[in-house]
């Protein structure tokens, strides 16, 4: 590559000089075409993630036990505790493969967009730009979806506690709204002005998270009145009128929920030391952990529950578990405030990532407002306006949710589907190309036989599509109201949004980052 070479793709966009510096193939052929973003006064932003901080980070969104903890009554009412146990195992091999297959593209390409920059590099010529706009459109609204989820998670955690000691008091709508709002402008205000300077931050959560699974675990099993090993390793009914293989699929959402935000290291990959190594370590040792975690303390509960239906009448059926496996109302409350506390830093490590993505967004010139989006601030090094742009939509979910629970928790359920899909798009285009070494580099740090990659990358594309039949699908029939699935709708309503933009804006200014290696 040549000296002039080296001075214009400096003078571009930090995922051209990142993309080029470890895509590790000919640099005769190497032809990065993206929008020319040096006018937006972007700043290079510093590393602020050692490898430990960017695996801390990655759990901490994942958060599998939490999530198994927030929502295991569900899955267990509609389709009794085997539908969680072995849920688990199955959504843990699909998102293994996930992970090896996004880990062996961050190997090659590790920047802060992610599967939608793998979409542009890996698309024929002539697609790239529709399919990686579409990518990208997918995984942003996912983050969005995941931050909403978070925020209001931490304020029904909040309230559930004051519900309890309280018995008097019957929340509003615009109660839990209030509380969600502040905390959306708490870790705003956070992120924008303390974040880069305490990337330890994230550390401390994955040490209080792997210290309360495992105090929680044990006092639950030491204490508890244990159900019989036949109740919790053989109970599979349907509780929803659907057939069982229905209720167990579509009950499926739970497991798979456990790895929602998997990508986040991929969308801090330009914040990390040696990204092409760190990434892909990150993305494994999530799955790893998430699996041990989430499989062991799924067991313990469905060992401690006492009473199935009482657990779901109540605000936060984890609450009413714990005193039921404890039989102590104190330690129930602890462990209650032990989740909310990790809950709150969940809601941190969405917000920066999510504002990352669309940050790199931005930065390629996808959305309306693209040059102020694009701006890493010099002083602050976080990207101000996507961090604000991203507090502003959650806070157009929270008014979603003062208008209709149920719109927002179909909000909500997009969460796992739209995140598949951006995982699917790029790894069946790396079929399509036949995961050819032109855009696999042979000496990439993340290698998998050949095999398997045909193998992790079809399974990605095979769970998409089952996620995306059966997490539709109504709770319930005959279908009510109430027990309708209005996920289906939300992503209509985003894919109308995505289509508005692209058709006033993105189709006229985005390129989307491409290595041409051929058509």
């Amino acid at each position: 590559m040549t000296t002039n070479d080296q001075k214009s793709m400096t003078s571009g966009a930090v995922a051209e000089s990142t993309t080029a510096k470890y895509a590790t193939h000919d640099p005769e052929r190497l032809s990065v075409s993206v929008g020319d973003v040096s006018e937006l006064g972007i700043a290079p932003t510093r590393k602020h993630f050692s490898m430990f901080n960017i695996i801390a980070l990655s759990f901490n969104i994942c958060n599998s036990w939490v999530a198994i903890a927030t929502s295991l009554a569900i899955a267990i009412s509609a389709g009794g505790t085997a539908t969680l146990i072995y849920g688990i195992p199955l959504a843990s091999i699909a998102y293994a493969a996930t992970g090896a297959s996004l880990a062996e593209l961050a190997s090659c390409y590790p920047t802060a967009g992610g599967q939608y920059h793998f979409a542009s590099i890996l698309a024929p010529k002539r697609f790239s730009r529709g399919l990686s706009y579409a990518c990208g459109s997918i995984a942003m609204f996912s983050w969005i979806a995941l931050g909403a989820a978070a925020t209001l998670l931490a304020t029904q955690l909040l309230l559930a506690l004051v519900i309890y000691y309280h018995p008097a008091y019957v929340p509003q709508a615009w109660h839990y709204f209030l509380l969600y709002q502040a905390i959306n402008v708490i870790f705003l205000l956070y992120n924008l002005f303390a974040l880069a300077k305490t990337p330890w931050v994230h550390n401390v959560g994955l040490a209080l998270t792997l210290g309360s699974f495992v105090v929680i675990t044990v006092t639950c099993l030491a204490r508890s009145d244990k159900q019989t090993s036949e109740y919790v390793w053989a109970t599979m009914e349907s509780n929803t009128g659907w057939p069982a293989g229905v209720t167990f699929l579509s009950g499926f959402a739970t497991s798979c929920f456990i790895f929602a935000g998997l990508d986040a290291s991929l969308h801090l990959a330009e914040e990390c030391t040696e990204p092409e190594k760190t990434v892909p370590k990150a993305l494994c040792t999530t799955i790893i952990i998430g699996f041990i975690t989430g499989f062991v303390f799924a067991i313990a509960m469905c060992y401690g529950i006492r009473d199935i239906n009482e657990l779901v009448s109540q605000a936060m059926p984890i609450y009413e578990l714990w005193r039921q496996a404890t039989r102590s109302d104190a330690a129930a409350t602890v462990f209650l405030v032990i989740l909310l506390t990790i809950n709150l830093f969940v809601v941190n490590a969405v917000q920066q990532t999510s504002s990352h993505l669309i940050w790199a967004f931005g930065r390629d010139k996808g959305l309306v407002l693209s040059k102020q989006l694009a701006q890493m601030h010099r002083g602050l090094e976080v990207p101000v306006w996507a961090l604000l742009a991203n507090a502003a939509v959650i806070f157009i979910c929270g008014c979603i949710y003062l208008a209709s629970s149920a719109a927002f928790n179909a909000l909500i359920n997009t969460t796992i589907i739209l995140q598949m899909i951006s995982f699917a798009m790029p790894c069946l285009l790396l079929m399509f190309r036949g995961r050819s070494e032109r855009f696999l580099a042979k000496n990439r740090w993340f290698r998998m036989p050949g095999w398997l990659g045909w193998s992790c990358n079809a399974t990605v594309v095979v769970f998409a599509i089952i996620e995306l039949v059966f997490f539709d699908l109504p709770t319930s029939i005959p279908t009510t109201g109430s027990s309708m699935n209005y996920t289906c709708a939300v992503l209509a309503a985003m894919a109308l949004f995505s289509g508005i933009n692209w058709v006033f804006y993105a189709k006229k200014h985005y390129k989307g980052p491409r290595i041409d290696l051929g058509s």
